[in-house]
């Protein structure tokens, strides 16, 4: 049986937009989910983590470095058919004040380490689903500010980029998917099954499935 990495933040953890005690979607209804009852032949390993970055430290909340992280699961983990790599999104944070380019070069650290069990043409690398104009708002994150918004567009250019230099497949979430206006953060229900169609299609393309 194949096995799949799925390696984020908290839209792959599948946090319910707007829920105030940090709610998951069921595992039917996350993309993750939906990508395993399509294939039964796939193994879908999820490791999805809230406020994971790519490779930056939160001195508050530990644990949340996806460099470190990745580190140690890949030691763990069974032989891979291929990974799927979603992160930046946290990296936008204002208290991290980062720039694209920082950001895409912790992207690129998560790259060289599964580059160590994958060869770059079956990693995935998927530039986050972008901020919307409000999450700065005291009702909804302000850990990030309206920075932090125009940071996010950027990144989807900077991972283009870096995927076509490592030969790496690239999809851009955004372009297939909305943060919902509850937090302007995360994927709804809908979002996680558009994704879903859009990681399978892409997967077929690399060959993975």
């Amino acid at each position: 049986m194949k096995s799949i990495l799925a390696f984020g933040d908290s839209n792959t953890w599948g946090l319910v937009p707007g829920s105030k005690d940090a709610a998951r979607y069921p595992r039917d209804v996350r993309w993750t989910g939906i990508l395993q009852s399509r294939r039964r032949d796939v193994r879908v390993l999820e490791e999805g983590l809230c406020g994971r970055t790519t490779a930056l430290d939160d001195e508050k909340k530990p644990g949340k470095n996806g460099l470190a992280a990745l580190s140690d699961l890949l030691q763990g983990c069974p032989p891979l058919s291929a990974a799927i790599l979603m992160l930046g999104t946290n990296d936008c944070k204002r208290a991290y004040r980062a720039s694209a380019d920082r950001i895409g070069r912790g992207i690129e650290a998560c790259l060289d380490e599964l580059e160590k069990v994958l060869p770059p043409e079956r990693i995935l690398l998927v530039s986050p689903i972008l901020l919307g104009e409000d999450v700065w708002r005291p009702e909804k994150d302000p850990e990030f500010d309206r920075a932090s918004v125009e940071l996010c567009r950027e990144l989807k250019a900077v991972y283009r980029r870096i995927a076509a230099e490592r030969g790496a497949a690239f999809l851009a979430a955004s372009d297939f998917v909305a943060a919902d206006r509850a937090d302007d953060e995360h994927m709804n229900a809908v979002g996680h099954r558009l994704f879903a169609e859009a990681v399978l299609e892409k997967l077929g393309g690399m060959g993975v499935l």
